[in-house]
């Protein structure tokens, strides 16, 4: 086992990644989803007028952020500091990868795909944690149109931009670069509790979460 894994973080960060139920779960049979995350993003252009990364900052529920930092607070002072957060931080980020980062991009249609995150780092705020970090494209795209998708495919995590216009935004974009932020539709309470875990197994490798993708689309002239 890594010295990574071994932290306390570790095993609370597979969460993120819809490979486990959180402890928090009230039972097996608890609907889905078991996490809940608000989305700050932001498509990132270069001086030349392409588009080089994409950054997010994502606030987690305070049941979540709750189990996520418990024994974090290493100085007992009643605080967290970046410093008593950086090593969860990092799991978080690595483990993120194997699920894509839950961020899926397309310039004119075309796949884009992204290189190591950067720049990432845990805060801690009224009892939220949130997570910011930066996605670079391995080839930025000067392409007139850019697509942006943040959802879990098994619908583990449920992710939804934050209120406003300001949720996604376009850092150096060029002049008449427009965007249209589409959020998904809200669930009620009582739908979403007759979706049980085993519902939820029955349909291992299908896409179901992408009834809820949070997608925004830029366009430039």
């Amino acid at each position: 086992m890594s010295k990574l894994a071994s932290q306390p973080g570790f095993v609370r960060t597979a969460a993120l990644g819809a490979a486990i139920v959180l402890a928090l779960s009230a039972s097996p049979a608890a609907a889905h989803p078991h996490v809940w995350v608000v989305v700050k993003s932001d498509v990132v252009y270069s001086a030349d007028g392409r588009i080089s990364a994409v950054r997010h900052a994502w606030t987690f529920d305070e049941a979540y952020s709750s189990f996520a930092v418990q024994g974090l607070d290493k100085d007992n002072d009643g605080k967290l500091s970046a410093d008593e957060l950086v090593e969860l931080a990092q799991v978080n980020v690595e483990s993120l990868h194997e699920f894509d980062f839950f961020t899926f991009a397309k310039a004119s249609g075309a796949k884009q795909d992204f290189g190591k995150p950067t720049d990432y780092a845990l805060s801690y705020d009224k009892a939220q944690l949130t997570l910011s970090f930066t996605l670079p494209l391995k080839a930025p795209s000067n392409r007139k149109t850019f697509s942006l998708e943040i959802y879990d495919p098994t619908w583990f995590v449920s992710f939804t931009f934050a209120d406003g216009d300001d949720a996604v935004r376009t850092t150096g974009a060029p002049a008449g670069c427009a965007r249209t932020i589409t959020r998904p539709k809200p669930v009620e309470t009582t739908q979403q509790q007759r979706l049980s875990e085993d519902f939820f197994t029955s349909l291992a490798g299908s896409n179901f979460g992408a009834s809820f993708i949070n997608r925004v689309l830029v366009a430039c002239p």
